[in-house]
């Protein structure tokens, strides 16, 4: 079984997926770094499950085109 994420970390995902649309990837190394630039995350930790959570909205999208 896998980690529930929070309704803040998907929030936060969606709208910076949504602000800057084609800069996000399937990489997680390089979402990390995207995240960092774009939001005002304080901690690694919350920084790592919004990257990942971005990194697997991101991948889910491009398998339903």
């Amino acid at each position: 079984m896998g980690n529930i994420r929070t309704s803040f970390v998907k929030r936060i995902s969606k709208e910076l997926i949504e602000t800057h649309q084609g800069k996000f990837t399937t990489d997680f190394e390089e979402n990390k770094k995207l995240v960092a630039e774009y939001s005002t995350v304080s901690t690694k930790h919350l920084r790592n499950k919004i990257a990942g959570y971005v990194t697997r909205l991101v991948r889910l999208e491009q398998t339903r085109d």
